[in-house]
């Protein structure tokens, strides 16, 4: 294993792509401790050293920013902006045909899509640096703290320095999905990927030590052997497939034959991978979000359905959260994978080039094969995505840990999807180059 690390540092092309990448990470988490202009960084630093953890609300977008939403830095927004848009691009190819057939069309095709895609990230940079703000100026960024320093997070409230600080934020998002696309052409890995990943990473120190303190060494010390666990068990499965055979019968094209080879199709267990939480954190928001916005004058008794939202839906130790929470997540599986991998598109390009799936006729019912397989394994597969994203709600309850408990959720998803992914790379280019790589 020692060997394998010293050569990549020994190879010097992949030496350099290493450099840069750490490089780029090394801006990414500069940008998110340089507050925005007309912020009171004295005052932000107050109100979170006092509420520990973000509110439920901003609970998501704060884990992907890496706590620079809370702090309002120049990178506030983090990569959101951009996951919603690769996000609704994506579902956008279901509903307009214009997106599917660029889709189709290969590297021009997709990379008008991505240019799609920037514009969309932009614009919702501008929505949601907007809300941010406005959010920050009304004092209900940090809604369980009733510090006054809360209420004076920006120090100018002119419409020029609203205006500044939402173009502010909206570059610093662009300026991110730049460096992340740095990443991917000169570094090594998804740049995106590896953004989020430091960014979530980057939270995990805080809350284990928020853990120690809290509860005490020894009760570090079990949730590190927990953690440890549910990161081999998430590994495990993130690795699971079912293998479905695929033979090409042999064919001739001119005086050459093609075909006569065996593969085989790889169904995940996990095909949907972290969108499913993202889909029902995001959904769970709206009602907060409404009853937040509905809430009483001074010396005013709040509305019955705002009470019950607010003690059932917003709350991540109420039973009642948990559940809607696990089956929004189980739904979302099945509609994410439902759109991602269409059966009959399959079976049709398998026929097209000769190939068959031993014992099913070509055709028809090789894709309703494939479509009963696939809604067999997508069982296991959102049961298990339901449970991850539990972890953290458990840990609130019980362990006293923040929302963002590390070992869990949408956070350790990533953080184990990325990290295989970027490893397999580093191997890869190792193998091209010393004939071993670093796994064995």
């Amino acid at each position: 294993m020692f060997n394998a690390i010293g050569r990549i540092f020994r190879t010097p092309d992949l030496r350099r792509k290493i450099g840069f990448t750490l490089g780029i990470i090394a801006l990414f988490r500069l940008g998110s401790f340089i507050p925005a202009p007309f912020v009171d960084f004295a005052n932000v630093q107050q109100c979170l050293a006092a509420n520990q953890g973000a509110s439920g609300l901003y609970e998501l977008v704060n884990l992907f920013s890496g706590g620079a939403l809370l702090q309002l830095s120049i990178f506030a927004l983090g990569i959101m902006p951009y996951i919603t848009a690769s996000i609704i691009t994506q579902l956008l190819r279901v509903v307009i045909p214009h997106f599917e057939t660029l889709y189709k069309e290969g590297q021009a095709g997709q990379a008008k899509l991505t240019q799609y895609t920037r514009y969309l990230t932009i614009a919702l940079g501008v929505l949601q640096s907007t809300t941010l703000i406005t959010v920050a100026r009304s004092g209900a960024l940090f809604p369980a703290n009733s510090d006054p320093a809360c209420t004076q997070l920006i120090t100018n409230d002119a419409w020029y320095a609203i205006l500044l600080m939402v173009i502010t934020m909206t570059a610093g998002t662009g300026l991110i999905m730049w460096l992340g696309e740095l990443v991917t052409e000169r570094g090594i890995g998804n740049g995106m990927s590896l953004l989020i990943f430091v960014s979530i990473a980057a939270t995990f120190p805080g809350s284990l030590w928020g853990i120690a303190v809290s509860r005490g060494f020894d009760t570090f010390a079990v949730v590190l052997a927990i953690g440890l666990v549910i990161v081999l068990a998430v590994v495990f499965v993130e690795q699971s497939q079912r293998r479905i055979p695929v033979q090409y019968a042999k064919r001739m094209v001119g005086r050459r034959t093609y075909g006569g080879n065996n593969t085989y199709i790889p169904i995940k267990v996990n095909m949907a991978g972290v969108v499913p939480v993202i889909f029902a954190s995001s959904l769970l928001y709206l009602p907060a979000l409404i009853a937040q916005f509905n809430q009483p004058a001074a010396g005013e008794e709040p509305q019955p359905w705002v009470v019950w939202v607010t003690n059932n839906l917003t709350q991540g130790s109420s039973p009642l959260y948990m559940l809607v929470y696990f089956l929004l997540i189980v739904g979302f599986t099945y509609f994410y994978v439902a759109i991602t991998f269409n059966p009959d598109e399959v079976a049709e390009n398998m026929k097209k080039y000769g190939g068959f799936i031993p014992g099913i006729r070509a055709g028809r019912p090789t894709a309703e094969y494939l479509d009963y397989v696939l809604t067999r394994v997508t069982l296991p597969g959102s049961l298990y995505l339901g449970l991850v994203a539990l972890i953290p709600l458990i840990a609130f309850a019980v362990v006293g840990a923040d929302q963002n408990f590390p070992f869990g959720g949408a956070s350790i998803l990533i953080i184990v999807g990325v990290g295989l992914e970027t490893v397999k790379q580093i191997d890869a280019q190792l193998q091209q180059r010393h004939y071993e790589g670093l796994l064995r």
